[in-house]
């Protein structure tokens, strides 16, 4: 009974210390604006008329992109890539393995065949 009496008192004197903490209160704080009502009223109007506003990206068609390669150099890199007998291995694979390509690449050898005239069928 004592233990009981011991942690309401305890209890009780924690909720009177917290909530003897309580803020003041400093009323609203006054608008700060560089812009007239009219201006901001003015501004308001102009963007709510404006066209396509709600139109959401995309939909008016396939954006334009900046190219910075040639379309033949980025062929022949995803051809190289592809070809790449190694490409899904990594060292984490297997346990304790350790990747080194000592297989050629397909596309080199493909490229080296037809730079020499060779075509191998």
């Amino acid at each position: 009974m004592k233990t009981s009496q011991i942690l309401a008192a305890a209890a009780l004197t924690l909720l009177a210390a917290v909530g003897a903490q309580a803020e003041t209160y400093q009323g609203v704080n006054a608008a700060v604006s560089t812009k007239s009502r009219d201006e901001v009223n003015a501004e308001a109007t102009r963007t709510a008329s404006a066209p396509n506003q709600n139109i959401v990206r995309g939909s008016r068609g396939a954006e334009t992109v900046a190219v910075s390669k040639d379309r033949a150099i980025v062929e022949a890199e995803a051809v190289r890539t592809a070809y790449a007998p190694d490409q899904n291995v990594s060292s984490g694979s297997r346990v304790n393995s350790k990747v080194i390509s000592t297989m050629a690449n397909p596309a080199d050898a493909l490229q080296a065949q037809q730079g020499s005239g060779a075509i191998a069928k």
